[in-house]
């Protein structure tokens, strides 16, 4: 995860409780190039009591009249699909994560091997929740939807007590608005929390689109994360704010392009372009026929185009020298 920006693609819940879903949204993030594909693991009478509402979001995009204990039952895959799951995801050559909601998921997922750990923001203040996985050694990626910035170092605290590495951290700036209207991204808030909180950063992007999740990776995110389905009139809490196959192939795409664009820092001229100098730059050329022995002026000379002479920095050094043989006009000195 430390390489390069590392894409996670948020299948969540999108399955809408059926493998066979799963399964193809495994292909549609390994064929977009993400690197890793998130499910999401729970138990849902251990997730939600029986009168918990739903979202405001969640009402409009699912019926209205059930609860939200109702509605994740729905959604829960059992341990065998987790397993079919995750020999599926290693068949497509791509890393299969998944939320834990609950101990018992923890249990499951540890058991399974999972080397990287999403924490969403709703757990941000589950000080057990928090405690047990940080105890496990693992990378950990921690949503921070809702949060304040005291909640989050109290968070990364928790984690760093119980045993893990801040190295071994990467903080993702959240909003849980699902779709995140762009006035509320605030997406400078990703360097912040890098930076007061010396750790990797990175953006869980609920927006409409791609472009801020590119914009992300341009302003330093190492881990981005975005929902997506196979359709966005699927019934389902999540599908509508999620990104279609084709959306997330440009998403990938495009992170990938920025990731190559952003370079090494270190301003020099680029194999592409310096080909282009003699082209583009200018020397210093006869303005007027100059005879030899005549003196090099302000008036007898210019610079024009190719660049292959004797560079216009140089005309101080050049004015007042003496012409060592004639020069026709647009010719190249070469005294």
């Amino acid at each position: 995860m430390n390489k390069s920006v590392f894409i996670i693609a948020e299948a969540g819940v999108n399955h809408n409780g059926c493998i066979e879903q799963a399964f193809r949204l495994v292909e549609v993030a390994a064929d977009a190039g993400a690197d890793a594909v998130k499910f999401q693991t729970f138990k849902a009478e251990n997730l939600v009591t029986r009168n918990s509402q739903k979202a405001d979001y969640q009402k409009k995009t699912t019926d209205a009249d059930e609860s939200q204990l109702e509605m994740i039952r729905k959604l829960e895959l059992n341990e065998d699909e987790h397993h079919e799951l995750q020999k599926y995801c290693q068949k497509h050559n791509i890393l299969f994560m998944s939320t834990p909601f609950d101990h018992p998921s923890i249990d499951l997922l540890y058991s399974m091997g999972m080397p990287i750990w999403k924490i969403p923001s709703g757990e941000i203040t589950n000080l057990p929740y928090l405690c047990r996985i940080g105890s496990l050694g693992k990378e950990i990626v921690l949503s921070t939807g809702m949060a304040e910035m005291d909640e989050i170092r109290a968070a990364l605290d928790v984690l760093l007590q119980s045993g893990t590495e801040r190295r071994n951290v990467c903080i993702l700036h959240a909003n849980t608005e699902y779709p995140t209207p762009f006035a509320d991204v605030n997406l400078r808030a990703m360097q912040t929390i890098g930076a007061e909180l010396d750790v990797r950063c990175g953006y869980s992007d609920h927006t409409l689109g791609i472009e801020v999740p590119i914009a992300a990776v341009a302003m330093g995110a190492s881990v981005i994360e975005k929902h997506f389905t196979l359709d966005r009139e699927m019934d389902g809490p999540d599908h509508r704010a999620s990104l279609e196959p084709d959306e997330l192939q440009s998403m990938v795409t495009g992170i990938r392009n920025i990731e190559i664009a952003l370079g090494d820092a270190v301003k020099r001229p680029s194999p592409s372009e310096s080909r282009n100098k003699a082209t583009a730059r200018k020397s210093i050329v006869a303005a007027q026929r100059i005879v030899s022995g005549e003196l090099f002026t302000e008036e007898n000379l210019t610079a024009k185009r190719p660049g292959t002479g004797i560079s216009p920095m140089l005309w101080n050094e050049i004015v007042g020298q003496t012409a060592s043989r004639t020069f026709e006009k647009d010719e190249l000195i070469d005294a």
